[in-house]
Formats: structure tokens, sequence, C-alpha cells
């Protein structure tokens, strides 16, 4: 029974290390939105209808956000068309893709850099996201259960993917192994 634990070491670290760090950060968030109670919008989803408001604006984009109950409305030309709830944050995109880095950590400061860009790059593109998923949706109406459900995930995993994919290639503690 030992050999087996010894055999596979490496794979047992990865999952106790991946399944730990997912938990404790899941925790960490599921707290962080306890604080806001049933009735309030908390801050990170806030500050995604702002910043997709905001970027679309500078591109010259006519897109709105408003606060609405639990959700903002995402308006396209003043139509509404989408909403952005808790989901749409890209929050638990970065707790899987910091779960997996810190499963095949490196050196510290390399982990906590890449983490951190890492987490900044998946959050920026989320607000591009659905910056185009509006815009698609306004001029594809009939095609919003394809590309909200099957194309943008596919996107955002894929992207989650190729970050991890130069992690474990360039950076993590298992490139000379």
């Amino acid at each position: 029974m030992i050999t087996y634990f010894q055999q596979y070491k490496p794979f047992l670290l990865f999952l106790g290390k991946f399944f730990l760090s997912y938990l404790v950060l899941t925790v960490l968030y599921q707290s962080y939105l306890a604080t806001f109670g049933d009735d309030v919008v908390d801050g990170i989803t806030s500050n995604v209808a702002f910043l997709t408001q905001k970027i679309a604006n500078l591109f010259k984009i006519d897109i709105s956000t408003q606060l609405d109950v639990l959700q903002f409305q995402i308006r396209y030309h003043g139509k509404y068309l989408a909403r952005i709830i808790e989901g749409c944050n890209a929050i638990s995109v970065i707790i899987l893709f910091i779960a997996f880095i810190v499963a095949f950590s490196g050196k510290l400061k390399v982990t906590l850099l890449y983490i951190f860009v890492g987490s900044v790059m998946i959050y920026i593109f989320n607000i591009f996201r659905i910056i185009f998923l509006t815009i698609l949706v306004y001029h594809f109406p009939h095609q919003e259960h394809l590309l909200h459900g099957v194309l943008f995930p596919l996107i955002i995993y894929g992207i989650v993917f190729l970050l991890w994919f130069i992690w474990v290639n360039k950076f993590s503690g298992y490139v000379s192994k």
C-alpha cells in the first residue's frame, strides 16, 4: 500500500493541493457573498457592470447598465438584451484557475505573480465577453443559447486552459520533472 502512495505521490499531492485551495477559495468567496445579504448585488458584480459600460462607451459602443433588484440590466442601443448577475463576474472561473496554478505551484513569487496576472486577464476578458455577447445577441437574438451557453463559455474556458498550459510548460515546478 505504501508503495502505491509513493508511486502516485505527485498525483495525490496535485489532487490534495487543488481540492484544498479550491475549497478554501470557494468558502472565502461564499463568505464574501454572504456579507451582502439576499437583497443587494455584491461589489464584484457591480464593478463588472460598471466596467462593462465604461469600456464599451470608451470604444463608442452604446451599452448601458442599470441596477434592477439583484441584477444589472444591459441595454444596447436602448434595448434590454441581457443581465449581469453574480455568476457573470468570472470569480468562479478565477477560483478554478487559481486552484490549478496552486496545485502545480512553482516558486512562490512567480506563482503569486502568475495568479495575479492571470486573474486580471480573466476578469478583463470577461468584461469584453459581456460586451461582445450583448452585441451578438442584439444582431442574432435567436442564437442567444448558442452564444451564451456554448460559444462564450468555450472561449473563456479555452483562455483558462491556455493559461494553464503556459503555466505548466513554462513556470511550474514540474517543468524540469
